[in-house]
């Protein structure tokens, strides 16, 4: 599906229509549609960004309508004809469009011909120099070569993997050494070196590694959710490399062997006891290779680089911070589980599939793609709950809200009796919860009944017994007990039948 979200954010930056498709997997052709449409209808990446993708996607195209089949041109017979002298692409257009007519094909538009055209180029490996612009693209890698330190407790040499990312129009680089290859490692290179150009571009090349890329596929390139989160907290697009296509990041290629002789190779016979002790090495180093003069212009990359870096982005005022990102089900106690612990969901969320991003500090969670709450992340104990009240229903509300002094007091509004039997239920019960289940039940009973019969009935359950339940009280109202009165003793009655004591007497 496209990302009608992603291509507005990437047009508000400045981005080119054909860099916004690259980096979004689509034609040229449905970038210009889509930012059309949202220009018809007055939708700003401002107005769409907190936007549900669904809502969005109906503004735009309210109705699907069938695609047209397009005749795709003969690219091979217009290579040809572009080696013969004063043959250009518009006239092989216009050509193009024409036989199209003839045959009763629908022709594709010029930009989308000379788009084919472009990459049937790059299939055939035919290759051109192209000038960047300054701020543009930043190309990162790993390096092939690895750097070295040795633990210190047990003399183990431990492989440092090496991150490379050079500025593809001033060639300037940075470099730094990680003990793994992991998103976080990978994440945090990219912060320290935004840091130390001073600035971001608005192109970001990096090769299809999984901590960057999670699927690429002829027909799309889906880029790995916390790498796309920090791009965009950096205002830059993500434009992956094709695969086996290094050339689509010449300056980091070319840079990778560069350093791998002038910083790995010149510090190959040191000895580093740590990360922090080897990357100081590398940073000399870097500095030597940023103020080597060019071999064949004048200048170096520092030089170059002072004249591009006002061309980068502005930095944000605090570094990006590092999620990950998981999916859950809200079960129907409405908490869902982040690591080891549980945060709570409003209830009308429960059933449904969402996605939950953890930062440092903070738990937020995100039905389809907008944010539905937020909690502070716990720490200690692992399966804590963490409740917010209002996510809470009705029900579960009210019930969190009774005490022992509430219920003390709503006890006393009904009489004396009453509140007796409620003392009796919170001093008399095991755990506090079940006596406040108890109590609740009572109070209730007011309502179904009147307070006046309550008031009777717990009277009447404190003369059978000191220590009255809640059935108890229950089956007196049932049996309408409060309104029977009470039996009169009364001298039993002589029956003419009876035989007195008189007739017993031996002595007759």
């Amino acid at each position: 599906m496209t990302n009608y979200k992603e291509i507005l954010r990437l047009h508000s930056l400045g981005i080119s229509n054909s860099q916004i498709a690259a980096s979004c997997s689509c034609s040229r052709t449905t970038v210009i549609s889509i930012l059309q449409k949202a220009n018809e209808q007055g939708i700003t990446w401002q107005a769409a960004k907190d936007m549900p993708d669904k809502e969005l996607s109906n503004l735009l195209f309210p109705t699907e309508k069938s695609k047209a089949i397009y005749k795709m041109p003969d690219y091979e017979y217009v290579h040809q004809e572009m080696a013969k002298s004063g043959v250009t692409l518009s006239l092989l257009w216009v050509e193009y469009c024409e036989e199209c007519r003839k045959n009763g094909d629908i022709p594709y538009k010029s930009t989308q011909f000379n788009k084919y055209y472009s990459d049937f180029v790059k299939k055939t490996k035919a290759t051109m120099h192209i000038n960047r612009k300054p701020g543009e693209l930043m190309e990162v890698d790993w390096a092939g070569q690895t750097a070295a330190i040795i633990d210190t407790d047990t003399g183990e040499v431990i492989e440092a993997s090496v991150f490379v990312a050079a500025l593809a129009y001033s060639g300037y680089s940075y470099v730094e050494a990680f003990l793994s290859q992991t998103q976080e490692s990978w994440i945090a290179a990219h912060v320290n070196a935004y840091n130390h150009f001073g600035g971001a571009t608005r192109i970001l090349v990096p090769d299809n590694l999984k901590t960057g890329v999670d699927k690429v596929t002829k027909a799309e390139t889906t880029i790995n959710k916390t790498y796309q989160e920090m791009a965009q907290y950096y205002g830059t697009a993500v434009i992956p490399a094709r695969v086996r296509k290094p050339k689509d990041k010449a300056t980091v290629e070319g840079s990778v062997g560069i350093i791998s002789t002038w910083i790995l190779a010149a510090i190959r016979n040191r000895q580093f006891l740590s990360l922090n002790e080897l990357n100081e090495a590398i940073k000399e180093k870097l500095h030597n290779f940023n103020n080597k003069p060019f071999q064949k212009k004048n200048g170096s990359r520092a030089v170059l680089f002072e004249s591009e870096k006002p061309f980068l982005l502005p930095l944000p005022a605090h570094p990006f911070e590092l999620s990950a990102w998981k999916i859950a089900t809200v079960p129907p106690n409405y908490h869902v589980s982040a690591d080891s612990q549980n945060y709570s969901v409003p209830f009308e969320y429960i059933g449904q599939r969402v996605d939950i991003r953890l930062t440092r500090n903070t738990v937020e969670i995100f039905f389809e793609g907008n944010r539905i709450c937020s909690h502070k992340r716990a720490s200690g104990n692992v399966g804590q709950y963490i409740t917010n009240n209002s996510h809470m229903p009705p029900g579960h509300q009210e019930y969190i809200s009774w005490n022992s002094e509430k219920f003390t007091g709503e006890a006393a509004k009904i009489g004396e009796n009453t509140a007796t039997v409620v003392s009796i239920f919170l001093t008399g019960a095991k755990e506090e919860k079940r006596g406040f289940k108890n109590c609740l039940s009572l109070l209730r009973l007011a309502d179904k009944y009147s307070p006046e019969q309550l008031e009777i009935a717990c009277a009447k359950a404190l003369s059978y017994t000191p220590y009255p339940s809640i059935k108890i009280i229950q089956s007196v109202l049932k049996s309408n007990l409060i309104n029977a009165e009470e039996p009169t003793p009364s001298a039993p009655k002589s029956i003419g039948l009876t035989r007195g004591a008189d007739y017993y007497r031996r002595d007759k």
